[in-house]
């Protein structure tokens, strides 16, 4: 197999060099690029071509949510794992929507970096435990049910719900026309019906919807 790529991107030099010696002393994991601002971070990456990407959501020059966006349109096959200094619904919202599969709080870096990278390198989800409880936890489940919703589950078909894991998974619609057997037309039909049966309107919301009703795994 080959090497799995990380470039980290963070505006402290002490946090880019604590994260690459812990990331390198995993088998096969090769930190192959560093960036300091937003706008290096995206330059590097179309240089690089990373598997996984750690981006800062504060840098200078470019933030991290505007780089990941433009790193995500260049390679949509490189992952994100976004950093923060606090949790916010609103901020993971926009990391989601800016094209980032993971999140994590740095204070949880030290224990949960490996986990989140591993996570991300087989193109699943990453969130920080803290963070996966507000967008898992009983309360956010329970207040779709008092708002008259029921779950994903119990509204979407079968196929409706393969379409919805694929998409979460960060595939586009002609991945998903490939490995359903159905037309592109179809998978579009399909998202827009989905869209409009949770009354969401942004993919971020449709991520937190997969991952509270366990279409894809956390």
């Amino acid at each position: 197999m080959s090497a799995l790529r990380i470039l980290i991107a963070d505006d402290h030099d002490v946090i880019r060099r604590g994260l690459k010696t812990v990331l390198e002393t995993h088998p096969g994991w090769i930190v192959c690029g560093e960036a300091r601002t937003g706008r290096e971070a995206v330059a590097k990456s179309e240089e690089l071509k990373p598997d996984v990407v750690i981006l800062d959501v504060n840098m200078p020059e470019m933030s991290g949510l505007d780089a990941v966006k433009k790193i995500r349109e260049i390679l949509p096959k490189t992952e994100a794992l976004m950093l923060s200094l606090e949790y916010s619904d609103q901020l993971v919202a926009g990391c989601i929507d800016a094209g980032a599969r993971g999140y994590m709080i740095k204070a949880d870096a030290g224990t949960q970096i490996v986990s989140a990278v591993e996570a991300l390198g087989n193109h699943k989800p990453f969130f920080t435990p803290r963070v996966k409880d507000a967008v898992l936890g009983e309360n956010a489940i329970v207040g779709d049910l008092k708002n008259g919703r029921r779950t994903t589950r119990e509204r979407l078909t079968a196929r409706e719900r393969e379409v919805v894991r694929l998409i979460s998974e960060g595939k586009h619609s002609r991945e998903v026309s490939a490995t359903l057997g159905i037309s592109v037309k179809t998978v579009e039909t399909h998202r827009a019906n989905i869209m409009r049966k949770l009354d969401i309107h942004c993919m971020g919301d449709l991520v937190r919807y997969a991952l509270r009703n366990r279409l894809v795994d956390a």
